[in-house]
């Protein structure tokens, strides 16, 4: 069990009576496929929705259907009536979602879905994701960065306000390292003022990596990566321009691949424009996490290891016991993140966003 559970950050959102079901496709269903849909089953709570496609040219239904039930990071998942499948199906208590294994895009009947998370890692241009909207699909959750102009990098809880639906047909819910900066970023650079800094993601492994050595154009991930701390590169930092335009060059970084399973740690280091106390950003951080950024935004004081936040939901949670500052105004920050969950649940929930403001506004509304 997580240190702590947030409620989701947008329980709140709720479809009026009288509408139908938003319907939801997922096309990729790895890692944050499989999790995406566990979230946005634990959301169908409070708002009407239905996955009504999956698409992944893996493996067939029922080695879907076995991996979404149980899962050796996140345990067993078996809701309701349970889950089973048939030739065509993924069936997740008693309701019924049309399964398929094409490649490409315009192979997969996509005409049902209101929104498509496209959660294979490999969709990443509009010129190839523009298919979707081909097929009638109104909106189209990357879960993962899109580095085009237009499609707006979205974290929920930090910039979600500017999604405009009569512009932004496809977003990114950027990526999992991007979540856990930019909610820290926006307390510091409002509090106290950035002038630069740099950050190093201690990251768990992912399907990118290789189990024993092997070809890789990144030769320190050509490596076994159970047996490693292993250099890489991250574009996390860099990306949070894409979030706070006033940072623009002003930040960079690092990860370390080690050989965890779950649970990954930023480190984050930051010359700010005054000085400040550790109390004083500690208070800033707790109160933001218990305000405007609930639910994204942690603050812990208990002496917790990275275990300890497996299947936590935030997307970000302070360490307040490493807080440390240097001569005045150099601030080091520890932040812990779930990759996997926290970033599976803004997906989500931006899925939720997107596809709520089609259903309730007129100017978009086709179905």
């Amino acid at each position: 069990m997580p240190a702590h559970d947030a409620p989701s950050y947008s329980a709140s959102l709720t479809l009026p009576a009288g509408l139908p079901p938003l319907r939801i496709g997922i096309n990729g269903f790895g890692r944050i496929g499989r999790l995406a849909l566990r979230a946005l089953w634990k959301l169908r709570e409070d708002v009407a929705l239905d996955v009504v496609r999956i698409n992944d040219p893996g493996g067939d239904a029922a080695t879907f259907a076995h991996l979404l039930e149980f899962d050796s990071v996140h345990g067993q998942w078996s809701p309701g009536a349970g889950i089973t499948s048939d030739d065509e199906s993924i069936i997740i208590d008693g309701q019924r979602t049309a399964f398929s294994s094409q490649r490409e895009i315009g192979d997969t009947d996509w005409s049902g879905c209101d929104v498509v998370i496209e959660a294979s890692g490999k969709k990443k241009s509009t010129e190839v994701l523009n298919a979707y909207l081909e097929q009638g699909v109104a909106r189209v959750v990357v879960s993962a960065p899109v580095k085009e102009a237009g499609v707006l990098n979205i974290v929920m809880g930090v910039n979600d306000h500017l999604y405009d639906a009569q512009t932004h047909r496809i977003v990114t819910a950027a990526s999992c390292t991007t979540n856990c900066l930019a909610p820290v970023i926006k307390v510091i650079q409002s509090q106290f003022g950035i002038r630069h800094g740099s950050m190093t993601t201690v990251h768990d492994i992912t399907n990118t990596q290789t189990i024993l050595d092997a070809p890789h154009k990144d030769l320190r991930r050509a490596r076994a990566c159970g047996m490693s701390l292993i250099p890489t590169t991250t574009g996390s930092a860099k990306a949070i321009s894409a979030i706070f335009p006033e940072l623009e060059g002003r930040l960079n970084g690092h990860a370390i691949r080690v050989p965890l399973a779950n649970a990954s740690l930023t480190d984050m280091v930051f010359e700010l424009d005054r000085e400040v106390t550790v109390e004083e950003v500690n208070q800033a951080l707790q109160t933001a996490a218990k305000g405007e950024l609930s639910g994204v935004l942690g603050y812990e004081t208990r002496p917790l290891v990275s275990i300890d936040f497996r299947t936590d939901s935030r997307s970000s949670i302070i360490d307040a016991l490493s807080t440390m500052v240097v001569a005045g105004t150099q601030l080091k920050l520890y932040a812990w993140y779930d990759n996997e969950w926290g970033y599976a649940n803004r997906t989500a929930e931006l899925a939720l966003k997107v596809g709520l403001g089609d259903l309730t506004d007129p100017s978009t509304q086709e179905r």
